[in-house]
């Protein structure tokens, strides 16, 4: 169910909380005819804990903030070197549910992925994107995902690692998963830049939801 293009907004780099402030605000005042939006943005370091997250997977303190937000989820780390998706769409307009959306998004970051001969999958239960293994088993985390429906349409969205230093995921369980391995696509062999990735994300979010 078509309805109209993603309204890409490119807002570079910035705090993690008055980000989150805007999707809000987005997501009170828009209108029936509103239309759906994609904000691209490169985070300071910060630590999110979803709504019903526990502060146990925070396992070390360090100088990063920790800010509690309304996403679905535990804990994941963002910073610079990852593009975050923040997707705003209208649910019932385009005919989706929640559990949908989630797979058609991380659909967009598998064919981002293969686009450059790099193997990724789901695993069971744990949202996200995960680099296969050689025996076809999801591995590493390569990308977080995260929604938030209110009023029937969505905010938060995926985060994809793309040349990141990861030091600050070692401080945490991400997702919620001991010891659960996290990579970025650079550490994967395929060198794109912030940008180069954020606009291919964009295209294949774009293939997913637009269909």
């Amino acid at each position: 169910m078509s309805v109209g293009a993603l309204v890409k907004r490119e807002l570079q780099r910035r705090a993690y909380e008055p980000t989150l402030q805007a999707m809000r605000d987005f997501t009170e005042q828009r209108q029936s005819d509103t239309p759906d939006e994609v904000w691209l943005v490169e985070h300071d370091p910060v630590y999110t804990l979803g709504q019903a997250g526990k502060r146990e997977h925070l396992l070390r303190a360090n100088a990063i903030p920790v800010v509690q937000t309304d996403r679905g989820g535990q804990v994941t780390y963002h910073g610079p070197g990852q593009v975050v998706a923040y997707v705003l769409i209208d649910l019932r307009r385009r005919g989706y549910f929640i559990k949908e959306v989630v797979h058609r998004m991380e659909q967009a970051v598998i064919d981002l992925l293969a686009q450059h001969q790099l193997a990724a999958g789901r695993k069971p239960g744990a949202p996200g994107v995960y680099v296969l293994t050689a025996q076809g088993q999801p591995g590493a985390k390569i990308a977080a995902l995260g929604l938030k429906v209110r009023h029937g349409c969505t905010y938060h969205g995926v985060a994809l690692n793309v040349a990141m230093d990861m030091t600050p995921f070692q401080d945490i369980n991400p997702c919620g998963y001991a010891g659960l391995e996290t990579t970025d696509m650079a550490s994967c062999g395929i060198d794109l830049s912030l940008t180069q990735a954020a606009n291919a994300l964009v295209r294949h979010l774009e293939a997913q939801l637009l269909s």
